[in-house]
């Protein structure tokens, strides 16, 4: 089984893990290192980033992708918000990474997309100059990447007015409860999930499998069927150290 939360959880296991267990920096690359790792990545890939830790996500991933000789760019819909998010930024500009604000037309002619624009604290209407890239990220013909949650999606509900359609979604630390609800298999093509060591505060929602569900699910609401798209094998960097430099390989492998 996997465990399926909702965004307020999200949350607090987020802020109760950094102040506690781990702190957000390295929590920001096991994400992008988890996001590395559920696909074998080739030619030129395009990071939509958004200006929270979302983007701070997409911001990290860039700076594995180079460690790699993998050619990557960063758009931009804003400069970074937070510490965690500007420390990668500015890794990134180190290592010789591209950043540039959006204009029309930039997301053409690239082989993959990061959608790294909104996390799960999104909800409502996606502002304008957000739903123009989202609508050329879903025209674009490449092949796109969710970081997190599908951008546009909110984390509850799976209400999606305007999202990213991706072939590719990498949850991070838990599966979050609107992936799993009616309709939101439009928007992912496939589902993994990335353990990045999060403490959770309590326990809410469990997926199952067809053959686990019909076998426990009787008298649990918390027990949700597995969605035709989620893969129930997670990806576990729970316990990666950030390395010092992403321009050197780190000891652990993961390169």
């Amino acid at each position: 089984m996997i465990r399926c939360v909702t965004a307020e959880n999200m949350r607090q296991s987020d802020a109760w893990t950094i102040a506690n267990r781990t702190d957000g920096r390295t929590l920001m690359y096991r994400a992008a290192l988890g996001t590395f790792l559920a696909r074998h990545w080739s030619g030129e890939t395009v990071i939509a980033a958004g200006s929270g830790n979302n983007g701070g996500d997409g911001y990290a991933l860039a700076c594995i992708l180079t460690g790699n000789g993998i050619k990557c760019r960063v758009v931009s819909l804003g400069e970074p918000r937070t510490d965690d998010a500007g420390y990668f930024a500015g890794l990134a500009a180190r290592m010789g990474v591209v950043t540039e604000p959006w204009r029309p037309g930039c997301l053409r002619d690239c082989a993959e997309i990061a959608d790294c624009l909104l996390g799960t604290g999104f909800h409502g209407n996606v502002r304008r100059d957000c739903a123009q890239v989202i609508r050329e990220i879903n025209v674009s013909g490449a092949f796109v990447v969710s970081v997190d949650i599908n951008s546009g999606m909110e984390a509850d509900t799976g209400l999606a007015r305007t999202a990213v359609r991706s072939n590719l979604t990498v949850a991070v630390g838990s599966v979050k409860l609107g992936m799993t609800a009616p309709g939101a298999g439009e928007f992912i093509g496939r589902l993994v999930c990335a353990d990045i060591g999060i403490v959770f505060q309590r326990e809410e929602y469990f997926i199952y499998s067809l053959e686990e569900w019909q076998r426990e699910h009787d008298d649990k609401p918390e027990a949700l069927l597995c969605p035709q798209y989620l893969d129930m094998r997670t990806i576990d960097v729970s316990d990666v150290r950030m390395p010092q430099g992403f321009d050197e390989r780190p000891q652990s492998g993961y390169y």
